[in-house]
């Protein structure tokens, strides 16, 4: 067997994957024997380690697809099997990119977002773009956030301003842009990396919301130290294998009162004596959050 090199997964389309080693950028097909093996996951995505071999002169072939330390990844669109759709794999960082202005920011996809980033242990940190917007926006729903303890960088991709703040985040780290359409992440990494001949669409505006840029998600080097992801804009955010007893632990600000329900199995819901349900009437916990976690215990339960 020839020998293999390891390397990173920069680019990933229909069976051949771009791989990153020792500076190099090398075009790699996928072993017959690993396509062919049953998964429910992707085989393999931008952020996978892989081994590589050179059986000739002209070829790279990926071998093995190394463990996974983390990912960020939700339930394949659509009303097929449940199959695992895998964004980008052994991510430090998400950065769950929203903005002022349109397209408006739903809180029930940012908490979907927030909700995953901890069930894969990510760290998010909430992006809010188009700064220059800002006083013409709700901006009620910070403080929420805020008291979480999830950090929050407002800026613009337009003026360039906070993105001082944003280099600093994202150094050292491997990090992903993830967030509807239209909110400027394409724009916001070609800020970071302007070498790069990135496209940027507007949004609709019939319907206030922005349309797809990013068609291959795509993972870039930074300078110095670190990597950024772009990934096409989500619309449909259904979380993977998240276990329903678990889901309190995924909202910081409902786990901590979780201890004091009078029953172990608590589910917030309905029960008597909730530390949660009274602390939501208290307004400790914000209700927009309560009611995010209580519609994704629907939905499991579905």
């Amino acid at each position: 067997m020839a020998e293999t090199v390891q390397g990173l997964v920069v680019r990933s389309t229909a069976g051949f994957v771009d791989v990153l080693i020792d500076g190099d950028i090398l075009q790699a097909r996928m072993r017959g024997r690993l396509k062919n093996a049953p998964r429910t996951t992707d085989l393999c995505v931008i952020g996978d380690r892989v081994l590589v071999s050179r059986p000739d002169r002209r070829s790279y072939v990926v071998v093995e697809v190394l463990p996974r330390r983390s990912r960020f990844s939700r339930r394949q669109p659509g009303r097929g099997p449940n199959k695992e759709d895998v964004l980008i794999a052994n991510l430090d960082q998400l950065l769950v990119t929203f903005c002022y202005g349109r397209p408006l920011l739903n809180i029930r996809l940012l908490d979907r977002f927030l909700v995953i980033a901890e069930h894969q242990h990510v760290q998010p940190v909430i992006i809010m773009n188009k700064d220059d917007l800002l006083e013409t926006s709700d901006t009620s729903w910070r403080t929420a956030y805020e008291s979480i303890g999830y950090p929050i960088l407002t800026l613009s991709a337009g003026t360039g301003k906070g993105m001082e703040a944003l280099t600093d985040t994202l150094a050292g780290k491997i990090s992903a842009f993830v967030g509807p359409s239209g909110v400027g992440k394409t724009s916001l990494i070609s800020r970071i990396l302007p070498g790069l001949d990135l496209h940027v669409a507007s949004v609709s505006e019939h319907h206030g919301k922005g349309r797809h840029t990013t068609r291959v998600a795509s993972l870039y080097a930074l300078p110095g130290d670190g990597f950024l992801a772009d990934t096409p804009g989500i619309r449909e955010l259904g979380t993977w294998e998240l276990p329903i007893e678990h889901l309190d632990e995924c909202f910081p600000d409902l786990a901590v009162y979780r201890g004091n329900c009078a029953f172990r199995s608590c589910s917030h819901t309905h029960e008597p004596q909730c530390a949660v349900i009274d602390a939501v009437h208290d307004g400790a916990i914000d209700r927009k959050r309560y009611e995010s976690y209580v519609r994704l215990r629907d939905e499991a339960n579905i």
